[in-house]
């Protein structure tokens, strides 16, 4: 069974540009502290990434991922499924888009992972808390770097 983790952040940034540094892979390895190497397998009709495979630092050792990607909430969402890993059996996600009156967005970030081998709970959970603040601490340093 997958767990599951939510967590959220405001970014000084409008949502159209999060939108566009979450969908411009490529970019990761620039950003994203545990990102390593991205590559792109397909694009969809308006060229943005639908299959992306990812290389990535995990727990110590380095893991390998390929993800498909859902753009039918663009730009207030952006949505993935794991279609390929090798110590994960899922790793499912969204990233949710909500402006606030200032100009800024709040930014809700939701994973599903599940790993090949189990894991006590604790660790798991440390784990799960670390993707999830560095993935928004990052995002929140790129689009707010980018943007001043």
């Amino acid at each position: 069974m997958a767990d599951r983790a939510t967590e959220r952040m405001r970014v000084a940034a409008p949502p159209d540009e999060l939108f566009a540094v979450v969908t411009d892979f490529e970019r990761y390895p620039e950003w994203a502290v545990d990102i390593k190497h991205v590559q792109v397998l397909e694009r969809d009709s308006e060229g943005r990434g639908v299959r992306v495979a990812f290389r990535a630092a995990a727990m110590g050792r380095s893991t390998s991922y390929t993800l498909a990607y859902d753009y039918s909430k663009a730009p207030a969402e952006l949505s993935w499924a794991l279609e390929r890993g090798d110590i994960t059996r899922r790793l499912d996600g969204t990233y949710v888009f909500d402006p606030t009156p200032d100009g800024a967005t709040e930014v809700t970030y939701k994973l599903a992972v599940e790993l090949v081998v189990p894991l006590p709970g604790f660790i798991k959970s440390r784990a799960e808390g670390r993707i999830l603040a560095n993935a928004l601490r990052d995002l929140k340093a790129r689009a707010e770097g980018s943007a001043a």
